[in-house]
């Protein structure tokens, strides 16, 4: 069997993992954070698209295994880097890249092939990844081992498209590594697509963000100037949405979480200022509205709130949902969290419903409930933020005195959409 290294055991990592696996090979899941190998070692999966039994028959297989010591990756075959890309104030931060690529050069070996898969900016493998290996291996990029670019189309939660059947793009630094990485994901997706280099690859996926980015703004503030029209968004984006051709949905919403919508457009926003000396207007604009949406959302529960007399100050709010996306427990740069630390400083009582997310902080810890009916009344409002399909809806609707909803997941005269 091949042996796979995935470099990496996140919501990117941990589906390929097991996705490899299942198709034959020899898999050695890499990362850093030894209490997440614990939990991957006791069959305990903290990703929501990888249930604790299907981590627990890979495991059983001896095809994965979880580790967090440089000591247990022999040669490989193949690695895959799915390590994260953070900001820096404002700057891209490379260095769990850069890390994985000396971790795995010291095992590097004629004929393995590794691919980056992390999001970044255009030129990041040839101009940091292939010399790290070439450094610290000794051997040639292209001639010794092959190197490619893969960008991740992970949609956590996503019931649909999986890893699986997601059309994979793949690139590599030359002709023998693409045809190299083409074979190996071919083995694990039912459609790869290749592009002619990896500067291109690279890029497929902040365009595919920032296409959502700029749709999302865009959708945000004419939620923004309706409201102050007293006009239906909502209704409007239905009608919209019946044209066949030539226009595509987005819906307004508290603002734009995770990793990928607030982040990566401004890896290339940075890339563009840095390369060509401009500025990025439409990723620029697109932050700046995105970023403000949690803070106009409870603005406008203020007044909601003023309208029957009742101040922030001392209110009871129940927030029904943290995670930036429904039907997940991802909480990173999450609009919502945004929202529930504005209204603690604003003096409310804050209290969190949310069936994916465990001992939330803002900093300050927030007290998370069960969404019953005792606790839908007891609060002076609730407010819609993350739409899971787990809550009870109409019990909210026959429950609440006042809801403010983001997602316009409810109706009724106490329901005041976004």
């Amino acid at each position: 069997m091949p042996l796979l290294i995935v470099v990496g055991q996140g919501y990117v990592g941990l589906p390929l993992a097991m996705r490899a696996a299942r198709a034959g090979y020899s898999v050695v899941g890499y990362d850093t954070d030894a209490g997440r190998v614990e939990r991957l070692v006791q069959g305990d999966s903290y990703v929501g698209d990888v249930p604790s039994e299907d981590l627990r028959y890979a495991l059983d297989s001896g095809r994965y295994v979880a580790t967090s010591s440089e000591s247990e990756i022999g040669d490989f075959d193949y690695a895959v880097i799915t390590v994260p890309t953070p900001l820096k104030e404002g700057v891209p931060d490379l260095s769990y890249i850069e890390a994985a690529a000396e971790m795995l050069a010291s095992k590097l070996r004629r004929g393995a092939t590794v691919v980056l898969e992390s999001t970044t900016y255009p030129g990041t493998t040839t101009e940091l990844l292939v010399p790290v290996l070439e450094r610290g291996s000794g051997l040639v990029a292209g001639r010794d081992f092959q190197v490619g670019y893969s960008p991740e189309r992970i949609d956590p939660g996503n019931r649909t498209w999986k890893l699986e059947n997601t059309p994979k793009v793949v690139s590599g630094i030359d002709g023998s590594s693409l045809e190299a990485v083409q074979n190996f994901y071919r083995d694990l997706v039912a459609e790869t697509v290749p592009v002619r280099r990896t500067q291109e690859a690279e890029l497929v996926k902040l365009v595919e963000n920032t296409f959502r980015h700029v749709n999302i703004a865009l959708v945000n503030e004419i939620a923004m100037f309706a409201a102050d029209l007293d006009i239906d968004i909502w209704e409007a984006l239905d009608a919209a949405s019946t044209k066949p051709f030539g226009f595509m949905r987005f819906d307004p919403g508290p603002g734009a979480g995770g990793h990928c919508l607030p982040v990566d457009p401004s890896y290339l926003s940075w890339r563009v200022k840095r390369r060509v000396g401009e500025t990025f207007r439409f990723v620029e604009l697109a932050n700046d509205i995105n970023k403000h949406m949690p803070h106009y959302v409870v603005r406008r529960l203020m007044l909601s709130l003023n309208r029957f007399g009742k101040p922030v100050k001392g209110s009871r709010i129940l927030l029904l949902g943290l995670a930036y996306k429904p039907n997940t427990g991802d909480v990173r740069e999450s609009p919502a969290m945004v929202v529930a630390e504005r209204l603690l400083i604003l003096g409310a009582e804050v209290r969190y419903a949310d069936p994916y997310v465990e001992n939330a902080t803002v900093p300050s810890p927030l007290r998370k409930v069960e969404l019953t009916a005792e606790e839908v009344g007891s609060a002076d409002m609730v407010v819609v933020l993350t739409d899971h399909d787990a809550f009870d809806w109409r019990l909210v609707e026959d429950n609440a005195r006042l809801v403010f909803d983001t997602r316009r997941r409810l109706r009724g005269d106490r329901v005041e959409i976004l």
